[in-house]
């Protein structure tokens, strides 16, 4: 087997856990060829032969696999997503186990699946995305979790979250596959995959396989008001599917564009952009073909 590992130095707590995974996953006669950056080299200078592997390992956050999986999509290069991020939320939605010798046994039983990718494009720059793109409140934590992620992890969201309990409102105009529609609250998202942080469903079904969007307007006036949505999002695991309550708009879309007024701050896969709206999105249907468990496997396929 011949691997390629793109590791990014400054994600999560750098605790060098794809080097155990390396150790794991090789046998006779493989190649593994580790290529690093601490943001400073653009990951699309690692990737050029990236189509002569077997595969490639993404070892770093949500913001890098969605970049490695952006710059191969549509390819048919297998991509191992290894959570070595702060949330790692991408994990969590596929089932993906988290220790090193695990993920190793996947790279070797080369269970893979096509799954969506989003492409947003804001201020003439374009991102790709994996989970979730979006402005308003969900960009402020984004910004707000940076200096503390690698010292408190995921708590650092919430810590975010608690500091702005009054975010901006703003009256959005929302492009839906042609079809304009005007809404008002504190956030929008785009939603390919459902799960959040502490395992929340912004949605009732986690659907990446769908060619569409989930476009949610946080319709909330303050970030209270948005509680009843997450304890709903927590209920959903148990498989009751309560209401949303108002707090939460839904829309599906292929393609999207919205407007901001006052114009909000753009977040696409836990990466803040310091860019502000408008922008426009659009569906890869089955652009990024990933490295999955059984289990993510048993629950996605078709």
């Amino acid at each position: 087997m011949k691997l390629l590992v793109i590791n990014n130095l400054s994600s999560g707590f750098g605790d060098g856990s794809v080097y155990d995974f390396i150790r794991s996953a090789v046998q006779d006669g493989d190649e593994v060829c580790v290529r690093s950056t601490d943001g400073t080299t653009p990951v699309s200078a690692l990737l050029d032969d990236a189509a002569s592997y077997d595969a490639v390992v993404a070892s770093g956050g949500d913001g890098t696999v969605a970049t490695v999986n952006y710059l191969l999509a549509n390819t048919g290069v297998p991509v191992l997503p290894f959570p070595a991020g702060t949330a790692n939320l991408l994990a969590l939605n596929l089932s993906s186990p988290l220790e090193p010798h695990a993920l190793a046994k996947m790279v070797r039983e080369m269970r893979t699946l096509d799954f969506d990718m989003g492409e947003i494009e804001v201020a003439d720059k374009r991102f790709g995305f994996g989970i979730m793109a979006g402005a308003g409140y969900d960009a402020a934590i984004m910004h707000g979790a940076e200096p503390a992620k690698r010292l408190f992890g995921p708590m650092a969201y919430l810590s975010a979250a608690i500091a702005n309990p009054l975010p901006q409102t703003s009256r959005f105009t929302i492009e839906l596959d042609g079809e304009t529609v005007q809404s008002e609250g504190v956030g929008i998202l785009l939603v390919n995959f459902s799960r959040i942080q502490f395992d929340i469903a912004v949605t009732h079904e986690n659907k990446p396989r769908d060619g569409v969007f989930d476009v949610v307007v946080l319709k909330a006036q303050n970030a209270f008001e948005l509680i009843p949505a997450l304890l709903a999002g927590i209920l959903d695991r148990g498989g009751d599917f309560p209401d949303r309550t108002g707090a939460l708009e839904i829309h599906r879309a292929r393609a999207v564009r919205v407007e901001a007024d006052p114009p909000m701050e753009v977040q696409y896969d836990g990466e803040a952009t310091r860019l502000t709206t408008p922008f426009s999105a659009r569906i890869l249907p089955k652009a990024a073909r990933l490295i999955v468990s059984e289990e993510g496997y048993a629950q996605f396929a078709e």
